[in-house]
């Protein structure tokens, strides 16, 4: 049962009280995004499905997931605007998160198990993909409504994205290593449908016990008082559809969010594209397997961080921590690039001291794009606060899902931006490989892309928080006055 504590809010005579959750409760609720990231790993496989199961060349279902996931931004605000309008005596989230479950854990199955060896054809590959697309939307907008509901204490919603983050990170790696170490030797090592097919029955089963578990850590907030909106004079206010686009116009931090979100996230895209990876481990370095070995090596020093990262979020405030991590990610990737701008590169594998220093680096890079990613989750909380107290509307899932909207069309250019800079070095025809002989130009190209493109958007992302408002006292405040507009209103339903 949710613990409500008593906090001093900025003015001495004002006393809010949050809604906080107990530590148990947080893990379970995060426990959405391990089921989650096993779906996600199946939508890692379509590209095998489509062509061993369904006939379909592998450029030909590229663009159809291509495609399918611009749908899936279009239909995101929609299904969000629906979820926001329904309210049971249940409450929505664990009601929402079943639904989208049964659906795409159903599409998963007709895809990977009945419909694979049955020639089925590529109109029914797209129409079940199609299906599984709506039933992850309705999953996962229900599921990041849980931050902001879970609890409204600035301290503790940091400690929600390290829980979030823990999942996202090792059941993807759990997965994999399953499939790579289990799987792929049992079916001779190949991406056969018989492994497809193996792979859904092994990981559907486990995402359903996430997701009861997620049901069981949110029960106590998924109460219908905890979805209301309250307007200023105490009246309950509910979700339209021209709220979605009143967002832009009138809710400055997030557009300010949006911004150093978003320029933030087409950086990672950009620089986590293979042709970039290989760019700077195989081409640049001379060490393709380098790079492997160091994206598993650095999850857990990167966890390490995300926990002391909510801490200071907590203890600071979103903003703050933004900007400083952000600064923090500026110096060590300029330091990085003056690094490999000074050595002979390809001395790295073989000097323990140019490894040392580079791996260094580089993991200190990976801690502090993690600290920002916690502070960004937190601070979507707060977005969906400061949209409550200014309209009265309380709209965690259009706002989600607007956010969505927006950043799946922005990151969606991250391949195209990766691919058109290579061209610019020679790169026309075909795709970067790791045997290539390093040029100047190619140097240059390289660290522009996996250190300058990152540069420019945290750039972008420290002039949007120079005009986001929402610090650490003026979050307090507006706890405050969102406590004190509820207070009215169970005062006059008890009047009345």
């Amino acid at each position: 049962m949710s613990e409500v504590v008593t906090v001093a809010a900025a003015k001495e005579e004002n006393v809010i009280q949050y809604r906080k959750a107990a530590n148990w409760q947080i893990i379970l609720s995060q426990m959405n995004n391990a089921s989650a990231m096993i779906f996600y790993t199946l939508a890692g496989l379509m590209s095998y499905l489509a062509n061993e199961g369904y006939g379909i060349v592998m450029a030909a279902a590229g663009l159809i997931l291509t495609v399918t996931r611009v749908f899936d931004g279009v239909i995101d605000p929609f299904i969000a605007l629906i979820i926001e309008r329904v309210n049971t005596r249940f409450g929505k989230l664990r009601l929402f998160m079943l639904i989208g479950w049964f659906v795409r854990s159903l599409a998963v199955f007709m895809l990977f198990v009945w419909g694979s060896s049955s020639n089925y054809g590529t109109f029914y590959f797209i129409f079940v993909y199609v299906i599984f697309i709506i039933g992850s939307s309705i999953y996962d907008i229900a599921g990041n409504m849980i931050p902001p509901v879970m609890t409204n204490d600035p301290k503790q919603r940091p400690l929600i994205q390290v829980w979030s983050t823990v999942y996202s990170y090792l059941v993807p790696t759990a997965l994999s290593l399953t499939i790579a170490l289990v799987l792929l030797p049992r079916f001779d090592n190949q991406y056969s449908v018989e492994l497809l097919s193996a792979a859904a029955l092994l990981f559907v089963p486990i995402s359903l016990i996430f997701t009861i578990l997620c049901c069981i850590g949110v029960s106590a907030v998924d109460k219908p008082e905890n979805f209301i909106g309250v307007s200023a004079d105490g009246s309950v206010q509910s979700v339209h559809v021209r709220d979605m686009f009143q967002l832009f116009k009138r809710n400055r931090p997030f557009q300010m969010y949006l911004v150093s979100s978003v320029s933030a996230k087409l950086a990672q895209q950009t620089t986590s594209q293979a042709i970039v990876s290989t760019l700077l481990f195989g081409i640049l370095i001379g060490n393709i397997q380098l790079g492997t070995t160091l994206n598993i090596i650095s999850i857990f020093p990167s966890i390490l961080f995300a926990i002391v990262g909510a801490k200071y979020a907590g203890k600071f405030g979103n903003k703050t921590a933004t900007v400083m991590w952000t600064w923090i990610s500026i110096i060590i990737s300029v330091l990085s690039v003056v690094l490999l701008l000074v050595i002979d590169t390809r001395m790295i594998p073989q000097n323990k001291i140019l490894m040392v220093v580079f791996v260094g680096l580089l993991i200190l890079s990976n801690g502090a794009k993690m600290c920002i990613t916690i502070a960004n989750g937190a601070m979507r909380s707060d977005v969906v606060d400061y949209e409550l107290d200014q309209s009265g509307k309380f709209m965690p899932a259009v706002i989600t899902s607007t956010y969505n909207f927006v950043d799946q069309f922005v990151t969606s250019l991250g391949a195209t931006i990766a691919a058109g800079a290579v061209s610019l070095v020679g790169y026309t025809t075909v795709a970067p490989q790791p045997t290539d002989d390093l040029t100047s130009p190619i140097k240059y190209m390289t660290l522009i892309l996996y250190y300058g493109i990152p540069i420019m958007g945290w750039i972008a992302g420290l002039i949007a928080m120079k005009y986001y408002k929402l610090s650490k006292e003026e979050v307090i405040d507006m706890q405050q006055r969102i406590h004190d507009k509820k207070q009215k209103i169970l005062t006059e339903n008890v009047s009345n």
